[in-house]
């Protein structure tokens, strides 16, 4: 099916994620110059911020043969599996923010807003979600509320 077919060529390019990923982590810890009593925080958050197993996707044909209450169950244990892998990368993430000097912690943040901007916006996840709710809720051009919007086949006042 094709799930299938996207799971393993999500697979396939996962060896490349994964250097890239200890790339991009030697490189900060260079620039935040991890000192020996903080390297327990770092291994913390760099293996929390490893890709682990890809959780289970909503299949549409496995969806259509539920009941309605059962896909929203479906969907809220979905979701709890994302919350809760977000939730452990954010407490390794503070964890390791808490040990660092002043001065780490403005190179992290300068880092870590980048690593946000770049990977967010590959994997899906970012500040583009959400941005067309407009377009798909009211069927707008999504510039401005609906009163200020001239009506179609009318020149705006």
């Amino acid at each position: 099916t094709a799930s299938v077919a996207a799971n393993s060529s999500a697979a396939a390019g996962a060896p490349r994620r994964r250097q890239t990923l200890r790339n991009m982590f030697m490189s900060v810890e260079d620039k935040l110059q991890i000192t020996a009593a903080q390297e327990g925080a770092w291994n913390t958050f760099t293996e929390a911020m490893q890709p682990g197993r890809r959780h289970a996707r909503l299949d549409a044909q496995d969806m259509a043969q539920l009941t309605t209450p059962e896909r929203i169950d479906r969907m809220r244990a979905l979701r709890a599996q994302r919350n809760a892998e977000a939730d452990r990368r954010g407490d390794a993430t503070k964890a390791l923010y808490a040990a660092l000097t002043p001065a780490q912690q403005k190179t992290f943040d300068e880092h870590a807003h980048r690593m946000q901007r770049q990977h967010g916006a590959r994997a899906g996840h970012g500040e583009h979600h959400g941005h067309h709710h407009g377009q798909h809720h009211g069927g707008g051009t999504g510039d401005g509320p609906r009163s200020e919007r001239p009506e179609p086949g009318r020149a705006a006042p």
